[in-house]
């Protein structure tokens, strides 16, 4: 299974092609529009999400509400392009025209700068027209069909926010899957805690009054993966480490963390490791659960948590941070594009999908997965078999 995507965030559209999903899956629209209808929420978001109003259009792959086994092919269309059409437009300029809009003030702690050196770039709205987050929401669309897939499997994926400006949520013991879902689906800030969500209201808008941003943690609970899903043999096929590695590469992530992650770090090896106990309804089950269903590189059959951190957005409203004109070498404050005072509820939509599409695809690579009935069907077996172990 894999993905691409293409589009610019003023582009036409964003695009996105998936292949590896088994045939005669059910799949409809409405799987995939829920899903960009929550990443485009969440309080603190800017006035982009205002305009555009994210709906996907199924072009290849689906007939008739199942999947063919060949590539899906979504399309996402920019609502703002009209706007944009002289200054995205993909037709040659007529001799001598300007280009409007050209970016020559690169934008600290965006990919601006960098991505001008990589590809000679003198307009970097080349760059951040693509490295913008906008693009997350293809990513949001394949992660919804995978998660569609997962969910006919049994395996139920909740994304959340655990923290937001050094407001942390308290840990909720013994929430069901369902619960999980609801909390945070209800929550202007996508938090599972009541009392945490008020606090972080009041740092959004204090951020917001003083042109600053903020960032935060998100999380991802997993519920239903079976035991030794992954592999130990070799370093890229451990899927915690691919877990990883989707998740830093969502704008703005900077860091991971699995079950109590860096606190393991503080603590006795006696009071990290999760105990391993036997009986006949679980099999094989741990006792607890520090390492976040993860031990040796695969799943231990445990409910996978696994964490990410976001730094706050770079775009500072009334605060811009100081650069350096590409042509004229001369100091300047950064110019602001767009900016949201804060992203990381959206962002924690965003990162459930990524969790879902790496662990759909580690499944499909396990077993058999042309047609979908055999993969249902080998999953089911495989799960009673070690079981009986």
């Amino acid at each position: 299974m894999r993905y691409l995507t293409a589009g610019e965030s003023h582009g036409k559209q964003l695009t996105t092609i998936i292949e590896g999903i088994p045939a005669r899956m059910p799949i409809v629209q409405d799987d995939i529009n829920q899903s960009l209808l929550r990443r485009q929420g969440g309080y603190g978001r800017g006035k982009r999400q205002q305009i555009e109003k994210d709906l996907v259009e199924i072009t290849g792959g689906i007939r008739h509400g199942y999947t063919l086994g060949s590539p899906i092919s979504l399309v996402i269309n920019n609502d703002d392009f009209k706007h944009w059409t002289d200054i995205m437009g993909e037709d040659p300029l007529e001799e001598n025209a300007k280009i409007r809009r050209v970016v020559s003030n690169p934008r600290p702690g965006h990919a601006d700068l960098n991505g001008a050196l990589k590809y000679g770039h003198r307009d970097m709205r080349n760059v951040l027209e693509r490295s913008s987050a906008r693009e997350t929401a293809a990513r949001v669309a394949a992660g919804a069909v995978a998660k569609t897939l997962l969910k006919q499997l049994g395996i139920e994926v909740a994304g959340y926010v655990k923290e937001i400006g050094g407001i942390r949520a308290q840990e909720i013991e013994g929430l069901t899957m369902d619960e999980r879902i609801s909390r945070s689906q209800n929550s202007p800030v996508m938090v599972l805690d009541k009392d945490a969500e008020q606090q972080m209201i009041q740092e959004i808008d204090k951020a917001k009054n003083e042109g600053d941003t903020l960032g935060g943690v998100c999380e991802v609970y997993v519920e239903g993966m079976p035991a030794g899903v992954g592999s130990y043999v070799h370093y890229d096929r451990k899927l915690d480490a691919r877990l990883a590695s989707a998740v830093v590469s969502i704008n703005a992530f900077k860091g991971v963390e699995f079950g109590i992650g860096f606190d393991a770090a503080k603590m006795p090896g006696s009071d990290v490791h999760d105990e391993i106990a036997w009986n006949e309804s679980k099999g094989y089950h741990r006792t607890s659960n520090r390492l976040g269903g993860f031990e040796g590189g695969m799943t231990s059959g445990m409910p996978l948590v696994i964490r990410g951190v976001m730094k706050p957005i770079p775009t500072l409203m009334k605060r811009p941070l100081q650069s350096v004109n590409i042509e004229t070498k001369e100091a300047f404050k950064a110019t602001v594009e767009r900016s949201d005072p804060c992203a990381v509820p959206a962002a924690s939509v965003v990162m459930e999908h990524v969790v879902a599409f790496e662990l759909a695809k580690a499944i499909t690579e396990q077993f058999p997965s042309d047609q979908f009935s055999n993969l249902k069907k080998a999953i089911d077996e495989y799960r009673e078999e070690i079981r009986c172990f």
